[in-house]
């Protein structure tokens, strides 16, 4: 049983990708939906129970007040933006059915939790949704840009203090089926153990362990702590 949990959830997780927004159609997520969706969300992991992170919806109808600021956010960076940079900023704002700002709640005076590990919380509360909405059959995606800086989404969006609009998190029917595979990065760049020489003593893995660049499913194992993967390595100790 929970060997086919697991072999479920690595499906789902390594099968997930962008969809940009431009093909993103009707429909979005039900009401029910979003608010599995949202409770996906408060599963991630909170130190201290914070909830150091919103979401704000963008409905259609107050998709305008969105567009305006990724508009003027343009001008006010770069006052010779022709009227087709201009246009195509506001149109960002109407692609996808389900579009929500994700905030950041970093605090306004110090805290005994790091901003850093307040921003992890947010990043885990994204994938949550992000694999929900695919669990449900959607596509989804995150944009962002200097506009989410500016003070004109500041004001829009009536952020506190120590609250920062991090993402826009884009929900819906993919309107092409496009097959693309991703390229993954193998274990071997991102992981080490701590007091191991650089030449791993043993290792029992398979052809294609945790998936090569050319996006492929991971397989194989390796059973302790001192038998990695090859190319792995430990950090000696000072």
């Amino acid at each position: 049983m929970k060997e086919g949990l697991a072999q479920v959830a690595q499906a789902l997780i390594t099968a997930r990708c962008t969809v940009l927004p431009k093909r993103l159609t009707s429909p979005g997520p039900s009401a029910a939906q979003l608010q599995q969706l949202f409770e996906m969300a408060a599963a991630a992991p909170d130190h201290g129970q914070l909830v150091p992170w919103r979401f704000i919806i963008v409905p259609r109808e107050q998709r305008h007040r969105l567009a305006e600021v990724f508009a003027l956010a343009l001008t006010d960076r770069d006052p010779h933006a022709s009227l087709q940079q201009i246009e195509s900023a506001r149109e960002k704002a109407h692609r996808a059915p389900l579009l929500m700002v994700a905030v950041a709640r970093l605090g306004s005076a110090p805290s005994e939790i790091p901003t850093l590990e307040r921003m992890v919380s947010l990043g885990a509360a994204v994938q949550n949704m992000l694999l929900g909405a695919q669990a449900m059959g959607f596509g989804a995606g995150l944009t962002s840009g200097k506009a989410m800086a500016s003070v004109r989404m500041s004001q829009l969006l009536g952020l506190g203090d120590g609250e920062v609009a991090v993402c826009c998190v884009n929900i819906g029917t993919v309107a092409e089926s496009r097959v693309r595979t991703r390229s993954r990065p193998h274990p071997k760049e991102f992981v080490s153990t701590l007091g191991c020489s650089n030449q791993p003593t043993a290792m029992e893995h398979g052809p294609n362990l945790a998936g090569d660049r050319s996006g492929q499913a991971c397989t194989g194992s390796w059973h302790c702590a001192d038998e990695l993967p090859d190319g792995m390595s430990k950090v000696m100790p000072a």
